[in-house]
This record gives structure tokens, C-alpha cells and sequence, in this order.
């Protein structure tokens, strides 16, 4: 059979004229902000309380685009025992022109010290100065949303099971008599 001459053309402009008559849905973003899901992935916030200086954010980070540095203190133990040596943060930057935003120092911080923020206006002039310093990294730390609840349905974490198990045997064991045989 044969096709008419234009047709091809003619459901192209139908498909042009169509999409003309809807109503745009541009948002004009410096004014509009963009509706974000909960949970995305904007820039890394550091809680630098919770950073014990183990390095492995660093290590395991495939751009290695994590600088610390830190330096060793001695601190006096209380009632005689031998003095205890603990790491202190001096440094903690990400250079962000490296970065591919992939999770993987947030995954491995034992410690819970590094967050996803949903920031995303950090933008630079210069990217040398894409290299963000602890100070900066702390204050995207009060952006991070509250974790989301955990699902009741789910099953308890072993940790709270066992606790509920031991207080549940000890509300059974009869209490120990006192001495002296009286009330």
C-alpha cells in the first residue's frame, strides 16, 4: 500500500501543535526552589564530634579527595591509671571537584560523622575553592534531615530484643528475702 506524501510531516506538526497548547512547567529556579525528595543527595556534612580520626573515609575513598590530619594528645587519667593518647581533628576537607558523590566514606564511618545533606547551592567561581573545609562541612551538618522512622512491622534490632528478654526475666525472679527475716 502506498503512504501518502507528508504524512510523516503532518504528525510531526500534530505532535508540535499538541505539546504547544499544554501549560509549561517551568519553574524559575533562583526564585522557585526545587522540591527535593527526602533523603537526597546534595553535598557530605561532617559531625565533627563523632570523628575519631580513623582515616577510613579516606582510605576508602576511590578519588581520594579527603584530606585529614590530625596529631596525637596524651590525656592524664583520673586516680592514678596510665595516661590515655587520643587522636584530635586539625584538618578535615573534601575537595568536591573530585568528588563523585558516591557514599562510599559515609557507608564506612563507623562512627556516624559524615551525612548526606540535601544542600546543592555551593556552587564557586574558581574551583580551587570547591575544597571545602571542616568549618564549612559543620555548618551543612544542620541541614541533614532526621532519619526516617523505622517501619512496625519490621523486627526489633537484636540489641533491644535481648534487653527486653533480660528485663522480662527479672520482673519474673522473685525478689531476693532480706536479711533479718522481717517485713
Amino acid at each position: 500500500m502506498g503512504r501518502l506524501p507528508g504524512g510523516g510531516l503532518a504528525k510531526g506538526l500534530a505532535v508540535t501543535l499538541r505539546t504547544m497548547t499544554r501549560r509549561s512547567i517551568t519553574r524559575q529556579y533562583p526564585e522557585v526552589q526545587p522540591d527535593l525528595p527526602p533523603r537526597s543527595r546534595g553535598v557530605i556534612a561532617l559531625f565533627e564530634e563523632n570523628c575519631t580520626v580513623c582515616m577510613l573515609c579516606a582510605r576508602e575513598c576511590p578519588d581520594w579527595c579527603i584530606y585529614i590530619d590530625s596529631h596525637k594528645e596524651t590525656v592524664p587519667a583520673e586516680g592514678g591509671g596510665r595516661p590515655r593518647v587520643h587522636n584530635v581533628l586539625d584538618r578535615f576537607a573534601i575537595d568536591f571537584a573530585l568528588c563523585m558523590y558516591c557514599g562510599i566514606c559515609i557507608e564506612v564511618c563507623p562512627f556516624d560523622a559524615l551525612f548526606w545533606s540535601p544542600e546543592f547551592e555551593y556552587s564557586e567561581y574558581d574551583i580551587a575553592e570547591l575544597t571545602h573545609e571542616k568549618e564549612r562541612l559543620r555548618e551543612w551538618m544542620w541541614t541533614v534531615p532526621p532519619p526516617q522512622a523505622h517501619d512496625p512491622a519490621a523486627e526489633p534490632p537484636k540489641e533491644v530484643a535481648a534487653a527486653e528478654k533480660a528485663a522480662a526475666r527479672a520482673a519474673r525472679r522473685p525478689p531476693p528475702d532480706r536479711p533479718g527475716g522481717g517485713p
